[in-house]
């Protein structure tokens, strides 16, 4: 039986600051508003200041002098970069959970693609961002190399989508529904255990599929 790990208050700050940046209600370049982030959590100053500079350490924030906490800025080469890598070690991580997955999860990804359909014909990007977030976490949580999912999990922090910044909401329904059909082949893949197509379908996945939309 897995112990459920111990969250800190300022692991929940951490988290609370995360989800407003991934959701496009803090944007970039955005100052920080510390004192009303202890109010609304009703948290001391002390856990929300470590929080912050804990953002800051994984790119998330930038301290400046004399203003504060600002959202980092994200350009379209770092998100590249960064993409680039991230599939490199999901690659990883599915091919070594391959063998591992339980039909129980294999379950579970699939309703999570299901949801995610849903999500995608409602436009409802923070359930949507949710459930991808917990179909690849499923599959990495089971590869059995905790370098691996440090180092993903410290570069998925590092990559948190900042919004999605178009307007042009049917381009951006056809951009996801291209996703989640790669999940489903993701899928198919680790059903299989196909092993060499799991490596190639994740390197391709976290391309960038175009840098106006995401």
């Amino acid at each position: 039986m897995e112990v459920p790990k111990y969250r800190s208050l300022k692991d929940h700050v951490y988290d609370y600051i995360a989800q407003k940046i991934q959701d496009g209600t803090l944007l970039p370049n955005q100052k920080i508003n510390e004192a009303e982030i202890c109010k609304k959590l009703d948290i001391s100053r002390t856990p929300t200041r470590e929080a912050l500079f804990q953002l800051a350490s994984d790119n998330l924030l930038q301290y400046i002098p004399r203003r504060g906490f600002i959202v980092t800025p994200f350009d379209a080469g770092k998100k590249l970069e960064f993409s680039q890598a991230i599939g490199v070690l999901e690659a990883l991580a599915a091919t070594l959970a391959a063998d591992h997955l339980r039909p129980s999860e294999l379950m579970e990804m699939e309703t999570l693609v299901v949801r995610m359909d849903e999500d995608i014909s409602q436009l409802g990007l923070a359930a949507y961002n949710k459930n991808q977030y917990q179909f690849h976490n499923l599959y990495i949580q089971r590869c059995g190399n905790a370098t691996v999912i440090e180092m993903l999990n410290t570069l998925k922090n590092s990559f948190i989508r900042q919004s999605y910044v178009s307007d042009n909401k049917p381009k951006l329904s056809e951009v996801l529904l291209e996703v989640n059909e790669e999940h489903r082949q993701i899928l198919s893949a680790f059903r299989a255990k196909d092993k060499n197509q799991l490596e190639a379908l994740l390197k391709h996945h976290w391309r960038i599929i175009d840098n106006d939309m995401l």
